[in-house]
């Protein structure tokens, strides 16, 4: 399929370095530590959640760099039966393991043989889910969304910070190579101060996070419903929302917390801000009318800058569709001498001040060399193992954090600041309001008012 293999040279334009690429030089105290884990200890990891993106790119990713790394599979948590049988029979025939079984995450705590666990549940979840882990005294990747609303992501953020868990989030362009090289480049000052960033994520797929077969095939006694549902307001079972539930808000807000969450974070990282001055956004549902509540196409317009300097600044245009796959994804960032194109992973005066225009006002040109971004790089193939190459080294990148009790590539902050973004995001498509953040209460406000779903 076009938009598939899109994704796949994606991926293989990120280029990776080895899994140590970026690795923080801060340790955890040593209060934070479950137990001193010896070079030769293996660590038994836990899955919470089978779902896709676990079956299609966390346990492969996992399963690769186990033998290297002593780490293996000892259990699964599913509130669904069907889904935990199924996990079981997968890691057997990837690994030959069999893992024991847990209906939910109480009884997958209670096991002694669980020292860290991979989170891939529905996007609302995630954040408490994390809290319970940490709690629990289980290092956690964690896929992102982060978090969906500021309540979770505020509790979430609180209990890895006092319990000193390794937490690696699901953002990984921070563990790839072209990726770190853009940050380098930027914060050494040769880029010159960053004026606009575009970013967009295009797709033709009226399919995406649709389940239409297995949403006919669930019941309510195989699973559990309340449970499932959190700190979201009660309702009556829906198949839909239980497996569609990125098309659905208060489950997920969609586009924001599904693709923008990963490319809002290089603003982040590039730049040191922790999140936007502002949003303003809007969107609809323009084509796919199944009875979705969340957006198949969005446009958002953030200003970034200083929070005590207004004077300071640039704007990042992000937008997304379902409906047309024309422009697929891009990452682009602008100086006034030029850009830097992480879809082609060059540097170039592309738009840069030229000769002719400066010297009218007395001015020099200010252009960018043109030249690749960094050194030539070959990606790996994961031809072995079907896993992308950013998931593997973003997954060995935790791996080795664990072992090492180390700071990994995307932690709880990156996590908490790309959650930020998302909800203000959500806020102003659902709201239509002028969306800012309250920094003393560390809440999302809309036209002024607490965001709340």
């Amino acid at each position: 399929m076009k938009n598939d293999n899109s994704r796949r040279d994606f991926l293989k334009k990120s280029a990776l370095t080895t899994a140590g690429v970026g690795l923080g030089a801060l340790a955890f105290p040593a209060s934070s530590y479950s137990k001193i884990l010896g070079a030769n200890d293996r660590v038994n990891v836990g899955i919470v959640g089978f779902s896709d993106r676990a079956r299609g790119a966390l346990i492969p990713a996992m399963l690769k760099h186990s033998k290297e790394t002593n780490f293996q599979f000892t259990a699964v948590s599913d509130i669904w039966n069907r889904r935990r049988e199924e996990c079981v029979a997968y890691v057997k025939d990837k690994s030959g393991l069999t893992i024991a079984t847990a209906r939910n995450n109480e009884e997958l705590y209670d096991r002694k043989d669980v020292d860290a666990v991979i989170i891939s549940t529905a996007d609302f979840q995630h954040a408490l889910h994390c809290k319970e882990a940490v709690e629990a005294g289980r290092d956690v990747y964690v896929e992102k969304p982060f978090a969906e609303t500021m309540a979770d992501n505020r509790a979430a953020k609180e209990a890895v910070l006092r319990t000193g868990k390794i937490v690696q989030v699901g953002s990984q362009r921070r563990s790839g190579l072209n990726y770190h090289q853009a940050n380098d480049f930027i914060k050494a000052g040769k880029f010159g101060n960053i004026v606009a960033v575009e970013m967009t994520w295009n797709v033709n797929q009226p399919g995406r996070w649709r389940r239409k077969d297995l949403s006919t095939q669930i019941r309510k006694e195989d699973t559990d419903w309340d449970r499932y549902l959190m700190n979201r307001p009660k309702q009556e079972w829906d198949s839909r929302k239980y497996l569609e539930f990125r098309l659905f808000w208060p489950f997920s807000s969609g586009i924001p917390g599904q693709w923008m969450a990963h490319q809002i974070d290089t603003v982040h990282w590039f730049t040191d801000l922790p999140h936007p001055r502002s949003v303003a956004a809007n969107g609809g549902i323009y084509l796919w009318k199944d009875g979705r509540e969340n957006y198949d196409t969005m446009t958002a317009v953030f200003d970034y800058g200083p929070l005590n300097d207004s004077t300071k600044g640039f704007q990042v245009i992000y937008s997304s569709r379902f409906t047309n796959g024309a422009g697929g994804t891009k990452e682009i960032y602008y100086s006034n001498s030029g850009e830097l194109n992480l879809d082609t992973n060059r540097i170039s005066p592309n738009g840069g001040l030229s000769a002719n225009n400066a010297r009218g006002m007395g001015m020099e040109a200010n252009l960018l060399p043109d030249l690749a971004l960094g050194e030539a790089i070959q990606a790996e193939t994961g031809a072995d193992t079907g896993v992308d190459d950013l998931t593997s080294a973003h997954m060995r990148n935790w791996l080795d954090c664990v072992r090492n009790r180390k700071k990994p590539n995307a932690d709880v902050m990156a996590g908490y600041n790309h959650s930020i973004a998302n909800i203000m995001t959500t806020a102003a498509l659902r709201t239509g309001q002028f969306v800012t953040f309250d920094e003393e209460k560390q809440e999302v406000l809309a036209g002024g008012k607490v965001f709340q779903y």
